[in-house]
């Protein structure tokens, strides 16, 4: 195995207490005005909280956590229950796990801490629901950092379970790049038991939902491409985010209104991180609209099967609700130039003297 040793600071630790898997719903109601709503302040400083995580660390965890950040591993992501590289939060003592939610903390909005939260906490449910609470762990998530936590350098890391990919790329100083982003949600609306009618990823569904039915017939026509929906997003877990056209209808061929419901689905995903007022700038301002495309295939239904996507040059969100009877989301957002970092690592690789 490849040299993983990394320098890393010492750092007096306050308080060392447990931050709680299972957080609160993300609770319906009246939006904010995304138009009105202020730039967020800037992000937590993530290298700065990945070298607290390293800090924490001794030498068995440290061989578990930390590669470089050439090593394939980066790239060997998945969202389906599996054995995974990284040091999981099973195996981390309390003052770890700390540092890991500040870590995830650093690089998620409050939507998106939440939505994370929410997705693990979902497998405690699912294991009461199979019967097999043995087999569903919400401690069986992973976090790997890559290269050398930096203000000033590339590195990146990735928080990883099943139906949790989070992966962050910091190409130089502070610019973090969040891609592959997936959460996905069994059940996508909990059925039963204490927690029924909790949707954790609902919002997605209804804003694409209520775009395609403020769609006139002819709008809606051109809206869907298929009378069935997918069994799964098209791109899986492919290291690079390909389909073969532009399919559906432009943000161009709809009125303003529709457009604000098109903007709010793409702000629902880039919400969940910490940049979201860069992404809805270009999405606003310097994407042409007829450039963005919104795509439905399968029932127009609530609780049958259905699948969506918007679609750009630069970004692609896939939604797909399928199966266990239309009750099991799989949800991704990539960023089609710098997934993983895009060329500024590769630029990385071939410049730097210690790759």
């Amino acid at each position: 195995m490849a040299n993983r040793k990394a320098t890393i600071g010492r750092m007096t630790w306050a308080a060392c207490l447990m931050v709680p898997v299972a957080l609160l719903a993300i609770a319906s109601g009246e939006e904010p005005d995304r138009e009105r709503a202020a730039p967020p302040v800037a992000a937590p400083d993530a290298a700065s909280a990945a070298r607290a995580f390293m800090a924490t660390l001794d030498a068995a965890a440290r061989e578990k956590a930390l590669y470089p950040l050439a090593d394939e591993e980066r790239f060997d992501w998945h969202f389906i229950p599996r054995e995974r590289n990284g040091l999981p939060l099973a195996g981390m003592t309390v003052e770890q796990r700390a540092a890991a939610h500040d870590l995830l903390q650093s690089a998620l909005s409050s939507q998106g801490y939440h939505k994370a939260n929410a997705i693990i906490e979902l497998e405690r449910v699912l294991g009461v629901l199979e019967g097999r609470p043995e087999r569903r762990d919400p401690e069986n998530y992973y976090v790997t950092i890559f290269g050398e936590p930096s203000a000033g350098g590339a590195w990146a890391w990735r928080f990883e379970g099943h139906h949790l990919s989070l992966n962050f790329s910091s190409p130089s100083d502070l610019l973090t790049v969040t891609g592959p982003a997936f959460m996905g949600a069994n059940p996508a609306r909990v059925p039963s038991g204490p927690k029924a009618g909790w949707r954790p990823l609902g919002r997605e569904e209804d804003l694409a939902r209520a775009l395609l039915l403020s769609l006139s017939a002819e709008q809606r026509a051109r809206a869907t491409i298929e009378a069935e929906a997918p069994s799964d997003i098209l791109t899986g877990n492919d290291r690079e985010a390909r389909l073969d056209a532009f399919e559906g209808l432009p943000a161009d061929a709809m009125d303003e209104a529709q457009r604000a419901i098109l903007f709010d689905i793409v702000h629902e995903y880039v919400g969940n991180m910490t940049n979201d007022f860069d992404w809805m700038v270009r999405v606003r301002t310097e994407i042409p609209a007829s450039n963005i495309h919104f795509a439905w295939a399968g029932s127009q239904e609530p609780e049958e099967g259905h699948y969506f996507r918007v679609h750009s040059p630069v970004f692609l969100i896939e939604y797909d609700n399928t199966q266990n009877d239309a009750n099991h989301v799989h949800s991704v957002w990539r960023d089609l130039e710098n997934d993983f970092g895009g060329d500024a690592l590769v630029r990385h690789y071939e410049e730097s003297d210690h790759h």
